[in-house]
């Protein structure tokens, strides 16, 4: 009998107690807590999810089903990793990043909301402000992950936009050992299909 792969998936991350990534394989750096990412009235269910490039063209809420420490503060990028080196031929050379957002001075709420999330929310909208997906059309068809990724900002840190450097190409390892960041808080991931 076959079994989608899709269906395994969700009866994997269905069981109780599984521990699984929250990043893509092979992204570094991983983290194993979930990051709650929705668009609009469209949550992540599980770790990539499909969206279209107008499901994500705002800015998500997000949020953490466990409570964070009421004094921290917290950043959020959002990464492309699939960006073609060449874009007029996509399938030619290696794939880099691109940053999509920077948003500092994120602040946990003390209530969980009717789904049981506490929300983040931030009045900044940088350093880098949020870019929406928007993959290139690519024959086959080459879908893209969007990794999301939530730090603790250290207390008293300013993150400027003169410590990103370029977003394309962007390199996180670097600009965590640069900025003095811990691991992730949580992440997650979405695909978009240009």
């Amino acid at each position: 009998m076959y079994i989608p792969t899709t269906t395994v998936t969700a009866l994997l991350l269905a069981l109780p107690g599984l521990v699984y990534s929250q990043t893509p394989p092979g992204f570094t750096p991983s983290t194993t807590s979930r990051l709650e990412v929705t668009y609009g009235t469209k949550s992540i269910t599980t770790p990539g999810t499909s969206f279209t490039k107008a499901e994500t063209s705002k800015a998500p809420t997000i949020g953490t089903t466990t409570p964070l420490p009421q004094n921290g503060t917290y950043l959020y990028f959002l990464i492309d990793v699939d960006v073609p080196a060449n874009f007029q031929n996509p399938s030619a050379g290696a794939r880099r990043t691109n940053l999509h957002a920077l948003i500092a001075g994120y602040k946990p709420s003390a209530t969980a909301d009717a789904n049981g999330t506490y929300p983040l929310t931030s009045s900044s909208t940088g350093p880098i402000t949020y870019t929406g997906p928007a993959p290139p059309a690519e024959n086959p068809p080459h879908p893209h992950k969007y990794v999301s990724l939530l730090f603790a900002q250290p207390e008293g840190a300013k993150i400027e936009r003169a410590q990103v450097g370029q977003t394309f190409g962007f390199d996180i390892v670097a600009f965590v050992k640069k900025t003095g960041l811990s691991e992730p808080v949580a992440g997650n991931w979405l695909e978009v299909v240009g």
